[in-house]
């Protein structure tokens, strides 16, 4: 067994052994959900309240912050199913949350560089809180009428693990480069969901 696998038996086993803690306290997993929401708001308040000069420092506390938010995404849907509470309104919640708590995230950025007068990277925040919701956006749209849309790779996942990295090693400089990735590459996850809803879709009638 290589030390990655036995890592990634422990992460796995530890996740279950919170999942089951959770579970026997019969929690609705919509708490869970919103909690999430509301840890990643700490996060949002970290990054608008940075200064230039300790930036580096509280990005890092937003960091850790975000991470055990991460922890609520991960848990919400094993503990609905495990708990047998799974329901359509919850998917319906868990989705619409997920969108608040990237857009706070962003919007904290967005204080944090005016604050200290980097308009590009205003511009660049606001430009990427706009591409995250477009790639969850074009997913939902499409599935809508061709029923799976899941191409390109910026999902959520990805965003909130680049803006932890972002975020932690931010003393290195790291968080205007994951916004420049985070940029680039939800702009082409979108294109992608367009090209392949096209493409899927030429062959159908018209709504009507």
């Amino acid at each position: 067994m290589t030390w990655t696998s036995a890592f990634g038996r422990s992460c796995g086993w530890l996740l279950d052994r919170i999942v089951h803690g959770l579970a026997l306290t019969r929690i609705s997993p919509n708490v869970l959900t919103f909690v999430g929401l509301v840890i990643n708001i700490v996060a949002a308040f970290l990054f608008g309240h940075a200064s230039a000069a300790n930036a580096q420092r509280v990005f890092f506390y937003a960091g850790c912050v975000i991470f055990g938010a991460g922890i609520f995404d991960m848990v919400d849907g094993r503990v609905a199913r495990r708990t047998n509470q799974v329901t359509v309104f919850g998917s319906f919640f868990d989705s619409v949350i997920d969108r608040y708590s990237d857009v706070v995230l962003f919007f904290g950025l967005l204080v944090y560089y005016g604050r200290i007068n980097r308009f590009r990277y205003v511009v660049l925040v606001a430009f990427v809180m706009v591409t995250s919701l477009m790639v969850s956006y074009t997913r939902a749209r499409a599935e809508s009428l061709i029923g799976q849309c899941k191409v390109g790779f910026m999902e959520r996942p990805e965003r909130i693990v680049l803006i932890i990295i972002g975020a932690v090693f931010d003393r290195w400089g790291a968080m205007g480069p994951v916004l420049w990735v985070l940029a680039v590459l939800s702009t082409i996850t979108v294109a992608h969901r367009i090209v392949y809803t096209y493409q899927n879709t030429k062959h159908l009638a018209p709504l009507r």
